[in-house]
């Protein structure tokens, strides 16, 4: 009895010394993509259809990476973005289909197995997800230690570069962080100023623009 509870207690702080550890809040990057090479095991994300597009009702549009025979895995559920006036022109055809065939709910091929990152000591990580048609990966709410994302500006949002950079959740001096990006993704071709102004920046460049101007009251 003494010897399992021992067995209990060595296992349990081996999965707790294990536990990734959490990153802070990705900050936001306006009208840039964001992707990454390989997801740990354990990770979920969601397709979000686009603008005029709607899933079937009764669609899981989230998928998980889990560990399987070959390497770890994307699972997926069959779903699909549709027009929405075609979604409502076929809605008694749509409701008749999901009766009939319910086993629908099934999981994908994972097409995204071609990239077999289990050759790559990746066994713990899942490569990139599958393209769907009229549809976009929402941004991951939760991310650990390690995670490197990438940026890229969106089409029309390209006309300053750089266009693209990384960021990289790490720990330094026990603290947890994101790496600094930079880029600033905008339709205008014009320099803009930093993405992120230290504390008293602010100040220091009015300051200067006031210094600037004439202050020669004399023809008031």
């Amino acid at each position: 009895m003494e010897l399992k509870c021992l067995l209990m207690w060595l296992l349990f702080g081996s999965i707790k010394g294990n536990k990734p550890e959490k990153c802070p809040t990705l900050p936001r990057t306006k009208f840039a993509d964001v992707t990454a090479d390989m997801y740990p095991l354990g990770t979920r994300l969601y397709y979000e259809c686009d603008s005029g597009y709607k899933r079937r009702s009764g669609q899981y549009l989230g998928i998980r990476c889990q560990s399987e025979k070959e390497g770890a895995s994307w699972v997926y559920k069959k779903f699909e973005c549709i027009d929405e006036k075609i979604l409502l022109s076929t809605a008694p055809m749509t409701e008749l289909d999901f009766t009939r065939k319910p086993e629908t709910k099934t999981q994908s091929p994972a097409p995204q197995k071609r990239e077999n990152f289990s050759e790559f000591h990746q066994k713990d990580f899942c490569g990139p997800p599958k393209t769907i048609p009229h549809a976009s990966l929402s941004l991951n709410r939760q991310y650990y230690v390690g995670q490197v994302l990438h940026f890229k500006c969106q089409s029309g949002y390209n006309k300053r570069s750089p266009t693209s950079g990384t960021r990289t959740c790490k720990n330094v001096d026990d603290k947890i962080i994101w790496t600094p990006l930079d880029m600033r993704c905008t339709n205008d071709s014009d320099k803009w100023p930093p993405q992120t102004i230290e504390p008293g920046r602010k100040h220091k460049v009015l300051q200067k623009v006031y210094l600037g101007i004439p202050h020669d009251c004399s023809g008031f």
